[in-house]
């Protein structure tokens, strides 16, 4: 079943463009961000915003996966590249970081046990003015902005689609979990 999604899916591409009606990459990613919550997307669009803002020269790798809507930053478009991704989920936001070893986490805001990948879980747009955050967005960047070439802004890649996805709108039966 799963094959045959991901046949429908490429057939509409190449379909689309033969009629030459292929979408940009920023028309797919406002796309993706309309699967969700107004809210969710709201909150997403602006974690985005913020990475962006520090890292200009990051090229932006998109995966809408079936879990989550992905966007990576890196320092080339291979995500093993990657420095912190923005994932959004039904309910909420999360910052990833890459390397997380090296980073100064002095406030305790960077949770989990992953031994590469620590995140930190936004529920507001609030969030993204803690000045600790910041500081901790900032740190990343200024350990990796070594690896970043020269002038410029960093390209948007939509680097996968997957045909099956889980919904993108909590259900309002199932009570959230934390």
């Amino acid at each position: 079943m799963r094959a045959a999604g991901l046949l429908r899916y490429v057939l509409s591409v190449l379909r689309k463009t033969a009629r030459g009606g292929v979408t940009s990459p920023s028309r797919q990613l406002s796309a993706f961000y309309g699967k969700y919550d107004p809210a969710i997307a709201r909150l997403g669009r602006a974690a985005v915003a913020a990475v962006k803002r520090l890292m200009p020269r990051a090229t932006v790798l998109v995966y809408d996966n079936y879990n989550a809507l992905v966007i990576g930053f890196a320092t080339s478009d291979r995500a093993s590249d990657a420095i912190m991704s923005v994932a959004l989920y039904p309910r909420w936001v999360t910052l990833f970081f890459f390397g997380w070893r090296s980073l100064p986490n002095p406030d305790r805001l960077v949770t989990g046990s992953g031994k590469i990948v620590r995140q930190v879980r936004l529920t507001s747009a609030a969030a993204l003015a803690d000045p600790r955050l910041r500081r901790l967005i900032a740190a990343a960047v200024r350990i990796h902005a070594p690896h970043f070439g020269g002038a410029g802004r960093g390209a948007l890649v939509i680097k996968s689609v997957s045909a099956r996805q889980r919904p993108r709108r909590p259900d309002p039966g199932r009570r959230a979990r934390r």
